[in-house]
């Protein structure tokens, strides 16, 4: 509800001679304004503004020291910009000329001396009736980017959502704990803030390394969980599963599922060229799926698989750096083992279950005499870490 300008306004009037000042005193008075500050002192003007915040201000022109129009050019200085306080020139001079630098400078009214006190308080009354719908507009505006801010909040929130959901419909298969998906998603957001890659790029791999194997659901229950050695056949089906998280995630406009398509297809690509689907190489890789291959395999050898027991975290670090330089990205394992020194100095339980070199496996052995080997993943490739 917009509050009567006669009681909530606020006013300023700047006028070189004290008797003008008085005089609208009176008139302002008599009118039921209570609130306003004056000064003969145009110099003055900018600090009561800043300190009184008015609500309208009332101007002499012709003034000593500064006249009229440096003073509203003052003012504009300090207004923030979206603000609407109106200005009402009051002077003797009734040129067109001076009429329209006043105006140009941004007064919003224009009357002449000697004034009709009535004019002058209808002239404030509109004035400020104008300023209370500005406000009031503002206001409603602020409410409504709110509320529109929320809806986007809830509205992104949803799809983050749905993406976590999707991302688990892949590990639901051979993830008891479902959360192999997110662990790979923080350890990639750990490994790109240690290369330096820029906040934005390390909040978007973070949603989308998470989908990395969302074309699993595509390769049959008895090839993904076969607990024995795959076949050459069988080994490329699994394979199939880089082109079909492609093909999910393809054809969107969203950064995040771009990242995401780009990581599905080539995070199985080795370094040294010799991966699939692509057969790329080094630098042909895309940085991110360098970064998810690291986190993935890291991620999968030091928990618990249907094929397989967990690594514990000292052997899965040697032999992915083992592996550096072949099958990833040198920088990229650098920077792992940076995450998990970090990670270590810090008590962070970054990797779960199963963390400890020598811990004791599900079934009472010691991890490291359950290691698989090369050939046992089901891989025709020699140095092949696990099947992923």
């Amino acid at each position: 509800m917009l509050q009567p300008p006669a009681t909530s306004a606020t006013i300023l009037i700047i006028d070189d001679q004290e008797s003008n000042l008085r005089l609208l005193e009176r008139v302002l008075i008599s009118a039921g304004y209570q609130a306003f500050v004056s000064s003969t002192d145009p110099l003055k003007a900018v600090d009561l503004y800043r300190q009184y915040r008015p609500d309208l201000v009332v101007l002499d022109l012709h003034m000593p020291m500064l006249d009229g129009i440096g003073v509203l050019e003052r003012l504009n200085e300090h207004m923030p910009e979206g603000t609407y306080v109106p200005v009402l020139v009051i002077t003797g001079d009734l040129s067109p000329t001076t009429k329209q630098r006043a105006l140009s400078a941004g007064a919003k009214d224009f009357l002449g001396k000697p004034f009709d006190p009535l004019e002058v308080v209808l002239r404030i009354k509109n004035l400020l009736e104008a300023r209370s719908l500005y406000v009031e507009l503002q206001r409603q505006n602020e409410v409504l980017e709110e509320k529109v801010a929320q809806r986007r909040y809830e509205l992104e929130d949803a799809q983050l959502e749905i993406l976590e959901r999707l991302g688990r419909t892949a590990e639901f298969r051979d993830d008891d704990t479902m959360q192999h998906t997110q662990r790979v998603g923080a350890i990639s957001a750990r490994i790109a803030e240690a290369l330096g890659l820029p906040d934005d790029l390390v909040k978007t791999l973070r949603l989308a390394a998470p989908l990395h194997d969302i074309g699993k659901i595509g390769v049959p229950d008895n090839i993904l969980l076969k607990l024995g050695k795959l076949t050459q056949d069988e080994y490329d089906v699994i394979k199939t599963h880089t082109a079909i998280g492609a093909r999910i995630l393809s054809g969107s406009t969203h950064l995040l599922l771009q990242m995401a398509e780009q990581i599905a297809l080539t995070h199985h690509e080795r370094w040294d060229g010799h991966g699939y689907i692509g057969g790329l190489r080094g630098e042909e890789i895309p940085l991110v799926s360098r970064i998810v291959a690291v986190a993935d395999v890291f991620d999968a050898l030091t928990h618990q698989r249907p094929y397989k027991d967990p690594w514990p975290v000292d052997d899965a670090i040697r032999e992915i750096e083992h592996q550096s330089g072949q099958q990833f990205d040198p920088q990229v394992v650098s920077a792992l083992r940076q995450v998990l020194e970090e990670a270590a100095a810090e008590d962070d339980d970054l990797d779960g279950p199963g963390s400890r070199s020598g811990a004791p496996g599900p079934r009472g052995q010691s991890q490291a005499t359950r290691l698989p080997t090369a050939d046992e993943s089901g891989s025709p490739a020699r140095g092949r870490i696990t099947r992923r």
